[in-house]
């Protein structure tokens, strides 16, 4: 006989499990099936040990080359790769204990397998059958690749083998200046590793406003960091000790390459045509506003659905439709709500539409800058780089948009997301009072600005 369940969750990254949390909070019968570890890419192999990584580059980028700019005498100063990658590991370790104590808090039953759709309302794992009134499709994405390009896991990598790789090399070569292909660049580069980065557009993290890629242009260049834009490759060669790109009239040679130009939908082999559940052109799975596919009681989330592939946005995606499920709907869920955030250096953060999305639809635009070089605590931080630029609409007043490159801000973004959420006007979220000195005050006046009333700029 089959386990029954009121939900039953196929994939438990991010999104799956906070779907089957929120399902089970709203006192629904729930099971997670994972064919791997909880936790999904984000926590093993993506956004969690990235960042582990990036924090140890980041340390050692500014005692080693800004020791002394704050007063600091360290003679040669050396990272220790194993024990970085030591503690990328432990940070992820605690993380998957805390993930797992969540499951059992919450009454989820964990089905470890490989889980297949018979149809709408049976799943099969590795021969069990699992019977479910509702189902949540939340499989995830992988990496792309290039064309007749293989990965090997040593000379040809992507960001899987990069995030857990067993050392580095002492140049790469980055294909992708999305955010991946950034964050990958940065923590290179804060190791002294020559990188070279090449992106098939005309600029850096080209769904940012075009602003915000100017700066980070300018901020990698400084940086040490070669950039070749409107560059496609044309040819991968293995070479004695490395691998050489061809772009089409110049060819970069490097001890590596990072493919990093986006990731495709695990959409496929999962038997979603059996349950009548449909995909567009690309391989995403068909979804509302609610998350619910093209076949009644099915509900999909995360990257399989595409929008924007983020963690909080699957998270998201997955209370909605437990929420829809249980029948305790709130709001639908909005891509133009979801923050974005890349670890880059200078941080890049991001909420609603750029400048030129908002005069694309229509709207006459007003917008506020504000300079991290205009903010006390930004100096004190050494770190004048960037700016927060407010997009709003110049006959109501509204808040469309808000873009922030400079240190962390991908913590300063909420504030504006808030902003949003509520439909709140700039004016409002510059009078909001901000403590000083911080660098919160950079979004605060930039919103002030977008009525010519910021005061410190």
């Amino acid at each position: 006989m089959a386990d029954a369940y009121d939900v039953a969750v196929l994939g438990g990254g991010t999104g799956g499990y906070t779907a089957a949390i929120r399902a089970s909070q709203l006192g629904l019968k729930t099971a997670v099936i994972e064919k791997a570890k909880l936790g999904g890419t984000c926590l093993h192999i993506g956004c969690i040990p990235t960042k582990a990584l990036l924090e140890s580059s980041h340390l050692y980028h500014q005692v080693k080359d800004r020791g002394a700019e704050f007063g600091l005498k360290v003679k040669e100063p050396a990272y220790d790769f194993p024990t970085i990658a030591k503690r990328r590991d432990g940070v992820v370790a605690q993380r998957y204990k805390g993930v797992q104590g969540l499951m059992r808090k919450n009454k989820v039953d964990v089905i470890e397998g490989s889980g297949r759709l018979r149809d709408k309302n049976t799943l099969e794992v590795d021969g069990r059958r699992v019977q479910a009134k509702n189902v949540i499709v939340a499989t995830g994405s992988s990496p792309r690749g290039l064309p007749k390009v293989d990965f090997d896991g040593k000379t040809i990598i992507n960001s899987d083998h990069a995030t857990m790789a067993a050392g580095v090399p002492d140049s790469i070569c980055i294909v992708g200046a999305g955010a991946v292909g950034v964050e990958f660049a940065t923590f290179y580069s804060d190791l002294g590793i020559k990188v070279t980065l090449v992106e098939a557009l005309e600029r850096l993290v080209p769904l940012e406003d075009a602003d915000v890629s100017k700066q980070l242009q300018k901020s990698f260049e400084q940086r040490g960091i070669e950039i070749r834009l409107k560059a496609m490759v044309q040819g991968v060669k293995r070479t004695r000790g490395g691998v050489e790109v061809d772009l089409g009239g110049e060819a970069v040679w490097a001890k590596q390459l990072l493919v990093a130009i986006g990731r495709a939908p695990n959409s496929q082999e999962l038997g979603l045509e059996r349950a009548g559940v449909e995909l567009d052109e690309r391989g995403f799975i068909k979804v509302d506003e609610w998350l619910q596919t093209t076949a009644e009681g099915v509900h999909a989330i995360g990257d399989v659905v595409g929008g924007f592939l983020l963690a909080h946005a699957a998270a998201h995606e997955g209370i909605t439709a437990a929420e829809d499920i249980a029948g305790k709907r709130t709001i639908p869920f909005e891509q133009e709500l979801v923050t974005r955030c890349t670890f880059c250096a200078p941080e890049i953060a991001s909420v609603g539409l750029t400048e030129q999305e908002a005069k694309e639809k229509g709207h006459e635009v007003k917008v506020g800058r504000f300079p991290f070089a205009a903010d006390g605590r930004a100096l004190i931080h050494g770190e004048p780089d960037g700016f927060a630029k407010v997009v709003a609409d110049a006959k109501t007043g509204q808040l469309l948009g808000c873009h922030i490159i400079g240190i962390q801000a991908t913590e300063l973004v909420a504030e504006a997301a808030l902003t949003r959420l509520f439909q709140g006007d700039a004016w409002e979220l510059g009078r909001n009072i901000h403590p000083h000195p911080t660098l919160s005050e950079v979004v605060g006046e930039a919103a002030s600005a977008v009525a010519g009333e910021a005061i410190n700029f």
